[in-house]
């Protein structure tokens, strides 16, 4: 069963305007780009049931030094995500969530910029080795943080491992590796 996905236009002053419907990634996907070459303005889809941002184009700082950073995380589990979802959102963090490493190749060969990456624990270590892999091969600069279950100490070509354990060293990490207010841009 595919998700359901709805496309929003954001204007400068923060306020958000529906700009239609998609079901799955890929559909929203499209449905994005199209949206995104008919404006300047941000573009987002977002998975309602959850309000995550799972995709977004054109997006632009509010002001001089005043773009947040942008996390990118790719979650296997939903419960977690939307509470890291929260938790980064409320540390200064911009954050856009999917689920899975095929809905992040998707939604990752859009041209957005990214000022990390973190990875949930719940997959198996091969699929989250492959796709530590193809993050480094796709973005070399932009830093991977690996969340890892308690059976796991760290997983290879991370930039960053974290044990699975509460908020405190993932806010700790994630603060090191891109400060909330001073992203590149």
């Amino acid at each position: 069963m595919e998700r359901e996905f709805d496309l929003f236009e954001r204007f400068p002053d923060g306020s958000l305007v529906w700009r239609g419907h998609a079901s799955g990634i890929e559909n929203a996907q499209l449905k994005l780009k199209q949206l995104a070459k008919e404006t300047t303005n941000e573009c987002i889809a977002m998975y309602l049931a959850t309000q995550q941002i799972v995709a977004r184009l054109n997006g632009h700082p509010s002001g001089p030094g005043l773009k947040k950073p942008v996390i990118f995380q790719i979650a296997y589990e939903e419960r977690l995500s939307i509470a890291r979802n929260e938790l980064l959102r409320h540390r200064g963090y911009e954050v856009v969530s999917v689920m899975g490493n095929e809905s992040a190749k998707v939604i990752l060969s859009m041209p957005e910029k990214y000022d990390a990456f973190i990875l949930g624990h719940a997959a198996p270590e091969p699929d989250r080795r492959e796709m530590v892999r193809w993050l480094k091969e796709h973005y070399p600069k932009v830093p991977v943080l690996a969340l890892n279950p308690p059976s796991q100490k760290e997983l290879a070509g991370a930039d960053f491992n974290v044990q699975q354990n509460g908020p405190e060293v993932l806010l700790s990490t994630i603060t090191a590796a891109v400060p909330p207010h001073e992203a590149t841009i």
